[in-house]
C-alpha cells in the first residue's frame, strides 16, 4: 500500500526533480570522478568502479582483450591472492559481478554498508596493482575461449548477429564482437593484457559509483583514503575511433545452418545515439521502437502482422540509446509457418510505408508515454539500476545533468519529433537486411 501511495504522490512532482534525488558528484585530484547515489531505507550499499574503455577500443587485431582482461582482473594482486576478492565479498555476505560492453568495463559489489570501506580497499588495489603470471593467462584465455563456444559457436542466432554487426558497421570498431574473434582470442597473450591494463586502468580513467545507505562526506573520505593515493596516468587521452563513413548501398547477410529450427528477418540501420546536451533525437527513437515493436497486442508491427493479417508469430522493434558512437535500430519478424521470409520482408516493409504515410496513433503514443513515466517511478526502488544508469551514461559520454534531465526529456517528446526522426532513420540504402534460415530453405 504504501508502494502504491508512493508512486501515486510522484506522480504528482516533475521528473527531473525525482531523478536529481539525493545525488552528488565530484572529482578527485587525480581525476577520479565519483558520484554518490543516496538511499537509506535498507543498510546495503552498491559500490562500481567502471572504467572508460571497451571493446571498442581495443586495438586491432587484439579482439577480445578488454573482455578477457576483465577475467583477469580476479586474479593476484598486489595484496590480494587470486580469487580472494570473491571469497571476501562472499563471507561478507554480498555479490559481485562484473562486464564488459563495447565502451565500458565495470565492476561492483553489494554489501553491507559498513563493509564500504573493505570494498574500496580490494578494488582499489587491482586497478593499478594486477599481477599476472602465464599461467594466468593460459587458464583464463581457455576459459574466455569456451565462453565464446558455449555463447555464440553453439548458438546460430547469436553468429547471426555477428555478421550482421559486421556488416552495419563499415568501418567503426562496433562491428567486432565484444568477445572477440574466435582466431584472436587464441592469440592473446601476457603482453597484450598487461598493455592493455596499464594503458587504460587508472583513476583519471574510472568513474566510481557509490549507491546506498552512505553519506557524500563518508564516501570522499573513504575514496580519498584509497583511491585519491593512486597516480593519475598522465598518458590517457581522449578516445579517438575509427568512424563510419557515409553508408550507400543496402547490405544483405543470409545465414544458413542447420541448427536453425525457426527462420527470422531482421533489418538494421545506424541511429543517433544520446549526445551530452542533446538527447531528444534518442528519446524520439526510444518512442518510435516502442510504437513499432513494444506490446504484440497494441504495437503498429504486432498488431498488424501477428494478430490482423497473422503472418508473423513474433514481431519488435528494437533500439539502443545508450553508446558512445552511433546506435542501430532493429526491426524483427518471425514468420508463421506458411510465410516465407520474402513474404515477411514485404509485409513489414509495407507496415512501415503505411505507418510513415498514416502517422502515430495519439492514444498509444499517451499510453507509452504514462508507461514511460511509470517505468522511470518505479525505478527509483532499485538502487543497483539506479547506479548502473550513472556509471553506464558517464563512460558514455553524458553528465550527471544528462543522466537527470532524461526522464523529463521523454515526457516532453512529441509525435513530430517521432516522425521527424523515423523519416530520417528509414533509408535502405543505409541499412542492413538479414535472413536466417535451416540448411534446406532457399534463400527467396
Amino acid at each position: 500500500m504504501f508502494n502504491r501511495l508512493f508512486a501515486i504522490l510522484c506522480l504528482c512532482i516533475p521528473l527531473e526533480a525525482l531523478a536529481q534525488g539525493k545525488t552528488t558528484d565530484f572529482v578527485l585530484d587525480n581525476g577520479m570522478q565519483v558520484v554518490v547515489i543516496e538511499d537509506h531505507r535498507a543498510p546495503v550499499v552498491v559500490h562500481m568502479v567502471w572504467y572508460k574503455v571497451g571493446s571498442a577500443d581495443e586495438p586491432s587485431g587484439k579482439s577480445g582483450i578488454a573482455h578477457f582482461l576483465e577475467h583477469l582482473m580476479f586474479k593476484k594482486t598486489k595484496n590480494l591472492q587470486a580469487g580472494e576478492l570473491a571469497d571476501t565479498v562472499a563471507a561478507n555476505g554480498g555479490s559481485h559481478n562484473a562486464f564488459t560492453s563495447l565502451d565500458y568495463t565495470g565492476y561492483y559489489q553489494r554489501v553491507a554498508a559498513d563493509r564500504l570501506e573493505l570494498m574500496m580497499q580490494m578494488e582499489s588495489d587491482r586497478m593499478t596493482g594486477l599481477q599476472l603470471s602465464p599461467d594466468d593467462i593460459v587458464v583464463e584465455r581457455n576459459v574466455v575461449i569456451e565462453e565464446r563456444n558455449q555463447r555464440t559457436e553453439s548458438a546460430p542466432g547469436a553468429l547471426f548477429n555477428e555478421h550482421l554487426n559486421a556488416a552495419l558497421f563499415l568501418n567503426h570498431p562496433y562491428g567486432v564482437p565484444i568477445v572477440g574473434w574466435m582466431h584472436e582470442l587464441e592469440t592473446l597473450n601476457y603482453d597484450d593484457a598487461m598493455a592493455f591494463y596499464k594503458r587504460h586502468y587508472a583513476p583519471n580513467n574510472a568513474i566510481l559509483v557509490v549507491a546506498g545507505d552512505v553519506t557524500p562526506d563518508a564516501v570522499k573520505t573513504l575514496a580519498e583514503r584509497y583511491y585519491g593515493v593512486l597516480p593519475a596516468n598522465h598518458a590517457i587521452t581522449p578516445r579517438a575511433r575509427r568512424q563510419e563513413p557515409p553508408h550507400r548501398a543496402a547490405r544483405r547477410v543470409i545465414f544458413h545452418d542447420e541448427r536453425v529450427a525457426q527462420p527470422f528477418f531482421t533489418r538494421s540501420y545506424l541511429a543517433p545515439e544520446r549526445n551530452s546536451g542533446d538527447q531528444r533525437a534518442a528519446a524520439a527513437l526510444v518512442y518510435l521502437a516502442q510504437i513499432l515493436g513494444g506490446s504484440s497486442a497494441t504495437s503498429v508491427l504486432g498488431r498488424t502482422l501477428q494478430y490482423d493479417t497473422k503472418q508473423a508469430i513474433y514481431t519488435s522493434a528494437q533500439y539502443r540509446p545508450m553508446a558512445l558512437d552511433p546506435s542501430t535500430f532493429s526491426l524483427v519478424a518471425v514468420p508463421a509457418s506458411d510465410v516465407s521470409l520474402q513474404q515477411i520482408q514485404d509485409a513489414l516493409e509495407a507496415t512501415i510505408a503505411n505507418f510513415m504515410a498514416d502517422g502515430i496513433d495519439i492514444e498509444l503514443f499517451e499510453r507509452i508515454k504514462s508507461q514511460f513515466r511509470a517505468s522511470e517511478i518505479y525505478a527509483m526502488d532499485n538502487v543497483s539500476g539506479i547506479a548502473q544508469r550513472y556509471g553506464a551514461a558517464l563512460t558514455q559520454g553524458l553528465t550527471v545533468a544528462d543522466v537527470q534531465a532524461w526522464p523529463q526529456i521523454l515526457q516532453e517528446i512529441t509525435p513530430k519529433e517521432v516522425m521527424t526522426l523515423a523519416e530520417q532513420l528509414f533509408d535502405e540504402k543505409a541499412s542492413v537486411t538479414g535472413w536466417l534460415l535451416g540448411p534446406k530453405e532457399q534463400a527467396r
